[in-house]
């Protein structure tokens, strides 16, 4: 059994990764932090400010257009940069009827002495400072920027893993091909064995008498259609095919990767079941090896 080599640029995308990414808003400097690591579905926790808590199901969009699969830890972090502008209101009636009063209370209690500057502005409301209003909307494109930044380190350590992943399963995939090939060669042998060691003992226990041809055929025809593994050898050339064609796909691809393994399992077990014969029965027990690296190898495969 043949597999095409794997051409191209990887796509495949590993469920790890890490990214980072910066902007400037109005006063403002925005840092985006996302952490990645495998899940069987698609989770997203942020932590933001509370000042910039409006921006949350944006952001979550944002991530998810982008991660199809995995859990994505987020963190948004704001600074203040640059000179900040600081406004000091008086409150002068408030500061006119405070001196009218103490002025009343030092006539009724007979207290000598000026009211003084100093006085007046530590009383509660005379002074009032004010920073000016803004609008969070203003930093909303920095925190997009930001974020858009972090997901292309995000995606771009995810890419680079992937490779990686997708060299790892191909020689895997590679390998399993290597044992059908193998087995689909012993078949007919174990067949042929199979009529030879049943003639012998028929005519052990037959003795003098002699063999009957037609009866040998019959069992013999009997065995091979029984131990038959043509119909599984063709599944899993077309298993193998399609892991192939996932690995070399865009998107998510790994649930369906997870169901392919399943099948592949599915017909190796089948075999393995038909095939009374030690060379095969070792042969799918390095299948078996394989397909469980790649399943572990397939968990973090987005």
């Amino acid at each position: 059994m043949t597999v095409e080599p794997l051409g191209g640029e990887g796509l495949l995308k590993s469920m790890t990764g890490f990214g980072r990414g910066e902007a400037d808003a109005p006063g403002r400097k925005i840092t985006v932090e996302l952490k990645a690591v495998n899940h069987r579905f698609s989770e997203i926790v942020l932590r933001l400010p509370r000042s910039l808590s409006p921006f949350e199901d944006r952001l979550r969009k944002l991530i998810q257009s982008r991660v199809a699969r995995g859990r994505v830890d987020g963190y948004v972090g704001m600074e203040e940069s640059g000179e900040k502008t600081i406004l000091v209101k008086v409150d002068k009636a408030l500061a006119a009827a405070y001196y009218n009063a103490v002025g009343e209370l030092k006539e009724c209690l007979g207290i000598e002495g000026n009211i003084k500057l100093k006085h007046l502005i530590s009383l509660p409301g005379v002074l009032v400072v004010e920073e000016p209003a803004e609008d969070i909307e203003e930093w909303y494109p920095a925190v997009r920027e930001a974020a858009e930044k972090a997901l292309d380190n995000l995606i771009r350590m995810r890419v680079v893993e992937g490779e990686q992943l997708a060299k790892d399963l191909i020689d895997r995939v590679d390998r399993i091909s290597s044992h059908i090939d193998r087995i689909q060669q012993r078949a007919p042998v174990v067949v042929e064995e199979y009529r030879e060691k049943l003639a012998a003992r028929l005519n052990e226990f037959l003795k003098e008498s002699m063999l009957d041809p037609d009866r040998l055929f019959a069992e013999t025809v009997i065995f091979a259609e029984r131990s038959n593994i043509t119909e599984e050898v063709v599944r899993l050339d077309s298993h193998l095919k399609q892991i192939r064609s996932c690995l070399e796909a865009e998107g998510s691809v790994g649930r369906k990767l997870d169901f392919l393994i399943q099948e592949v399992y599915r017909e190796i077990n089948t075999i393995a079941s038909k095939a009374n014969d030690l060379e095969i029965n070792s042969r799918v027990v390095e299948v078996k090896t394989e397909l469980e690296k790649i399943r572990e190898q397939a968990q973090n495969i987005e």
